[in-house]
């Protein structure tokens, strides 16, 4: 029979035995995570570069459409100065004279209404009297 050393010892070879498998599995297991890890790392290292190139490519074309707008901005700010110019100048043109036109129409309407008020009205005769026959 085994003495209480022995099956000390066994029980401790065991329980040995059963942690290296424990680790042998967790190792595995890693190796297999670490190897798909360097092969997702890689795929994406090789699907990166074209798209960084696709980027820099489309930066390079909106930096270049920006400074068209840019100008066309500019333009368009220019045209509208010279429009509001334009548009000062028409008014200063054509609205002087004609306020002073339509202030001279007025001044006549009331000098002719004021003549006629202070103008004595013909009577208008009645029938039968001061006719000659």
């Amino acid at each position: 029979m085994l003495t209480a050393g022995e099956v000390a010892g066994l029980i401790a070879a065991t329980g040995w035995v059963v942690l290296v498998c424990v680790m042998a599995m967790v190792l595995v297991k890693l190796a297999r995570l670490l190897t798909e890890t360097t092969k997702a790392v890689s795929d994406l290292n090789n699907r990166l570069a074209p798209l960084l190139d696709d980027l820099s490519v489309t930066v390079n074309e909106t930096n270049r459409q920006l400074v068209a707008v840019e100008a066309i901005a500019k333009d368009v700010k220019q045209v509208s100065g010279h429009a509001a110019k334009l548009s000062g100048v028409t008014q200063t043109i054509f609205t002087g004279p004609l306020i002073k036109v339509s202030s001279l129409g007025y001044g006549l309407r009331r000098a002719i209404e004021a003549r006629r008020v202070n103008r004595p009205r013909p009577r208008a005769r009645q029938s039968g009297q001061g006719r000659v026959r």
